[in-house]
């Protein structure tokens, strides 16, 4: 017969980690680094990139 290895079931805690913040609109933005300005209709725009969920998102200055 085969060996059957139980596995233990991940806790709640990590298994959500963050996402229910997330969900609820919550995000934890940081400014993405590679291209820290970019350039839209003539605008100077930042583009933010969520730590958790990694959404984007741009904003005009």
């Amino acid at each position: 017969m085969s060996n059957v290895i139980p596995f233990k079931r991940p806790s709640l805690k990590e298994r959500h980690k963050g996402n229910t913040l997330c969900r609820n609109n919550h995000h934890k933005w940081l400014v993405v680094k590679e291209n820290q300005f970019d350039s839209q209709q003539g605008k100077l725009v930042t583009c933010y990139r969520c730590e958790r969920c990694g959404k984007r998102k741009n904003k005009a200055l």
